[in-house]
């Protein structure tokens, strides 16, 4: 990759970030391109340098989202074989990446993100179900190795496994941070663990 190319990439980056935080902060009626450059810190026409509108920059949110959602997967499967902690770890990153981010979740957990743009909210579910298939893709591993469960569906389970994260940062995100979402997701995971792990029959008391 080219610096240029690089430097373009980072800056595009940064004004996506700049964008969450002001969405977040002043909601949608607050974020107009003068004050995302200003937040930035550059001229307007330096954002139409990266981005055709506001449009383009709030699709420009939901690839964010997927692209880290996307890197969280690869980096567990390429850590560990093990699919238990695959998800434990995955558990982890994405508690990481909702709770380390807190204009993240003020967006995605609300209707701002869409105004009123039907293809803008299917594809945030498009993102959100196709991370569920990847969680879905470590559970049969798991329950191809008797480890997880065989009986239990993977698709249902891996909404289970998003559960674990999403109430406890809604409350989180409620509390403005008071509620610690990061303990409540530590101590549910055993509980998950313990509810899915296979068991030989003769070991079933």
């Amino acid at each position: 990759m080219s610096i240029l190319k690089f430097a373009t990439e980072m800056r595009r980056e940064q004004i996506v970030q700049a964008a969450i935080e002001l969405i977040a902060g002043q909601g949608m009626k607050g974020f107009n391109v003068a004050l995302l450059a200003r937040r930035v810190g550059v001229a307007p026409s330096a954002i139409y340098h990266h981005f055709k509108g506001k449009d383009e920059i709030l699709d420009s949110v939901l690839d964010l989202l997927e692209q880290k959602l996307r890197s969280n997967v690869e980096a567990v499967v390429e850590k560990t074989q093990h699919p238990l902690d695959q998800l434990k770890q995955l558990l982890a990153a994405h508690a990481q990446l909702v709770l380390g981010h807190s204009a993240l979740p003020r967006i995605l957990f609300s209707e701002d993100i869409y105004g009123g743009n039907a293809s803008r909210k299917a594809r945030l579910q498009g993102i959100i179900m196709g991370y569920l298939e990847e969680v879905a893709t470590i559970i049969r591993n798991g329950q191809a190795q008797r480890l997880i469960r065989a009986e239990l569906d993977p698709g249902t389970l891996a909404v289970m496994f998003l559960g674990l994260l999403q109430p406890p940062a809604i409350l989180w995100h409620l509390s403005d941070g008071q509620f610690d979402a990061a303990r409540q997701v530590e101590r549910a995971w055993p509980i998950f663990r313990e509810a899915v792990c296979f068991r030989p029959l003769s070991k079933v008391k």
